[in-house]
């Protein structure tokens, strides 16, 4: 009796586990869960601005203002823990009106696998090393803290906008702009593109005082 007991009582507390895991959170508290390095994390996110910086913990901590008490309470964040890593969503009825006044910051283990799909907000990266597929329909990406030979292939595009790769001294501004690069030392893949906007991608060749060469 008393295994049959033991067993039912580890069920409940795994299914409360993954109750909570899976539970939606309001804006005004925080997600806090085990994230492994070099995992993979899948973020989907209705108008926001992102900050997403890499840290030196084996954890994600997700925390967001909004503009308003109001708005705050019709933002949820959704985190799921997957079997290469985990998924997050950033739900809102305001945000899909367009109230794009929503801040998120997410940290992270330093090196991940990063993909992040919006439809338009702004998305800022530091200090983040590992793979990087960036999708944005309408705003701004900026990746930060790019360095020399940590990329085996670059692809940053703008259907209409500018593509600023300061890391690699090259400015493109115009219609269908692309910027690419190829190092088969690198170890990531960075892919970027925004629709409507703008990409600046920030590294040594600019903290080094060189400029960009417009094209």
């Amino acid at each position: 009796m008393r295994s049959v007991c033991a067993v039912a009582g580890a069920a409940f507390f795994v299914c409360s586990l993954a109750g909570l895991a899976e539970s939606k959170i309001p804006c005004d508290q925080k997600v806090n869960a085990a994230f492994q390095s070099r995992a993979n994390l899948v973020i989907e996110s209705q108008p926001a601005g992102l900050h997403i910086v890499g840290t030196d913990e084996k954890t994600i901590r997700v925390s967001c203002t909004a503009g308003d008490e109001d708005n705050a309470q019709h933002v949820h964040l959704h985190f799921t823990s997957t079997p290469n890593g985990g998924h997050l969503s950033i739900e809102g009825t305001h945000l899909r009106q367009g109230d794009n006044s929503l801040e998120v910051k997410i940290e992270i283990p330093r090196r991940t696998n990063l993909r992040v799909h919006m439809f338009a907000g702004e998305v800022r990266i530091e200090e983040l090393k590992g793979n990087k597929d960036i999708d944005l329909g309408a705003g701004q990406i900026t990746i930060a803290s790019i360095h020399d030979g940590d990329y085996r292939s670059v692809n940053a595009s703008v259907s209409v906008g500018e593509v600023q790769a300061r890391a690699f001294g090259a400015d493109k501004g115009g219609f269908f702009r692309n910027f690419t690069r190829r190092n088969l030392q690198g170890e990531y893949q960075l892919y970027a593109h925004v629709t409507t906007g703008e990409i600046d991608l920030l590294g040594n060749t600019e903290h080094d005082g060189q400029q960009a060469k417009p094209d």
